[in-house]
């Protein structure tokens, strides 16, 4: 060995030592050839779309786990494996079982299915039959932090509700889907046996209700809990079902009111008061119920510092798909999922393995978590945050992806939810290393931030973000935001969401954008790992007083 080369290895040991370089020196770098590995295989036809409960999945959770393992990694779940099992209950509508009827006076009004009404399938039991009184309550919303409350001066107990479809436009669109998402626990509370949800004039824009009837045959998932009971829902409401304007202005008509005029009101965004409604309600329907398990995979590096190592930071992505299609217009039935979301959980492993060869362990431990049931609702999700491996107070952030659309190279970096805690900042310094800006979100009416797994952690508490790639591209030739919209119109949720088509359509996938993407996400990890001051929650966000708690919110 020459004396230059040995000089030059004393000099980089001695910098090491002072911790003038360390960062530069110790810290591993992404590789494009391993996400394309782990991308090719996940959205491969042999996993049959990684079905929530399916053979396909499970292939692919075994994959996700050994790749975990090789990397040293221990098993994170509560029994020391690496497999949270989610016990789930499968239902499907009984054809031709499910009907609705209204009484007035000693008239009898019965529904056509689905053309005036459709119904799913009850997770909570295989027969409904349900007759009950019914109450209008407009929306059907409570929040004392927007002076809402539908329910005012109204007696809902032990009847059916009458709502309408949609939300008001004059709140904010994350609270506003969040509130939304409750309108079945409101109701609940307030003593309710039934839902009845009327399609609205503004709900036909954008979701129209012949769209709807494309999915009647869908069937529903929950979770169960120990004692083989739904996890989420609420065994008081009997039955529910959606109603077609046309057959809910009769409904109005025989209380004197006209549906009309309520959704006139709705177009001057007011609010429609609550009232009750005259005659009765009869509903039923016949499911069955399939129970089936799918595994959440947990995999730990445990943390170095004394006294935070019993505190976890969660990297999440959801492993599954939607299995096979029914289009038959196409010989291609497998929704491969190749950016949804094998790209997103390719990367989870890729930054599993940069945590993994660093030299010492940082100091909170890192729980990386690739999740079932996404698509059929959160489902592995929820679960795992009412049952995760720690007390919940352990979990001091949670950084998941969904989705990175690894089609150009990307210039800016989506962070939903990076304006609730200072989560953002830490974002914003992680994606700053590797010349990437962070932007606001492009589609706030979207409310992006209430739609994937991590909201389920922060529905517990947990500071959270999801993180996307961006709208702009490095490549002035290329358009990152038409190129997005064209993949969701195009690709999204299809079977043509798979490796050949995407690059037909778009050239080679940007493995490349993956690895920023990936050192991106290890740096944030990084940060909140060894930062003294865990994640807090915003003062002045909603989500903090709905969610947050002392010892993790900004006072």
């Amino acid at each position: 060995m020459k004396k230059p080369v040995l000089l030059a290895l004393a000099a980089a040991a001695t910098l090491f030592a002072c911790g003038k370089s360390a960062p530069e020196l110790s810290q591993p770098k992404a590789n494009p050839l391993f996400i394309e590995s782990h991308l090719s295989f996940l959205a491969d036809d042999l996993l049959e779309g990684r079905d929530t409960g399916s053979r396909g999945h499970d292939i692919a959770s075994l994959y996700i786990a050994k790749q975990l393992q090789g990397l040293g990694l221990k098993g994170g779940a509560a029994d020391g494996s690496f497999y949270q099992q989610v016990p789930l209950r499968k239902a499907l509508l009984v054809p031709g079982s499910a009907k609705l009827s209204f009484q007035f006076d000693d008239h009898v009004q019965e529904l056509s299915y689905p053309q005036q009404f459709f119904s799913g399938p009850s997770l909570q039991q295989t027969s409904v039959a349900l007759t009950a009184p019914m109450v209008f309550v407009g929306y059907g919303l409570v929040s004392e932090a927007f002076g809402l409350n539908d329910y005012a001066d109204l007696d809902v107990t032990g009847k059916v509700v009458v709502m309408l479809a949609g939300l008001p436009a004059k709140l904010p669109s994350e609270e506003r889907a969040y509130l939304g998402s409750m309108k079945t626990e409101f109701a609940a509370e307030r003593g309710a046996v039934g839902i009845l949800t009327v399609h609205t004039p503004e709900q036909e824009k954008t979701r129209p209700y012949a769209n709807s009837l494309l999915y009647l045959n869908t069937p529903s998932m929950t979770w169960l809990n120990a004692d083989g009971e739904p996890g989420r829902g609420f065994p008081q409401l009997q039955g529910g079902a959606y109603l077609h304007p046309e057959a809910a202005k009769t409904l109005f008509a025989a209380s004197g009111k006209s549906l009309d005029e309520i959704f006139a009101q709705l177009e001057q965004d007011a609010t429609p008061q609550g009232f009750a409604l005259n005659g009765t309600v009869s509903l039923q329907s016949e499911s069955t119920h399939q129970n089936v398990t799918s595994p959440n995979v947990l995999a730990l590096l445990p943390g170095s510092d004394p006294s935070l190592k019993d505190e976890v930071v969660v990297l999440s992505a959801h492993s599954d798909h939607i299995g096979l299609a029914n289009d038959l217009r196409t010989n291609d039935k497998v929704n491969n999922g190749a950016m949804d979301n094998a790209a997103g959980t390719a990367i989870l492993l890729e930054t599993a393995r940069l945590f993994a060869a660093l030299p010492a362990a940082p100091k909170r431990s890192i729980l990386f978590v690739a999740l079932t049931g996404e698509e059929k609702g959160l489902l592995g999700a929820d679960y795992f945050a009412k049952n995760p491996p720690v007390a919940v107070e352990k979990l001091v952030a949670n950084v998941n992806l969904d989705m990175p659309v690894l089609l150009y190279p990307f210039a800016d970096l989506i962070a939903f939810g990076a304006n609730h805690s200072t989560l953002g900042e830490v974002v914003a310094r992680a994606a700053e290393k590797e010349g990437i800006k962070l932007s606001a979100d492009p589609m706030p009416e979207q409310a992006i931030f209430t739609r994937s797994d991590h909201f389920r952690l922060v529905q517990q508490g947990v500071p959270a973000v999801f993180l996307m790639t961006g709208f702009t591209s490095q490549d002035p030739a290329q358009d990152g935001g038409k190129i997005w919209g064209s993949f969701f119109a195009k690709h999204y949720h299809k079977p043509s969401d798979d490796i050949p088509s995407l690059e037909r359509d778009y050239g080679p996938i940007r493995y490349d954008a993956g690895a920023v993407f990936t050192d991106i996400n290890f740096n944030i990890a990084l940060d909140v790992a060894n930062t003294a001051q865990r994640p807090l929650w915003r003062k002045g966000s909603f989500f903090t007083g709905v969610f947050g708690r002392p010892d993790n919110s900004e006072q």
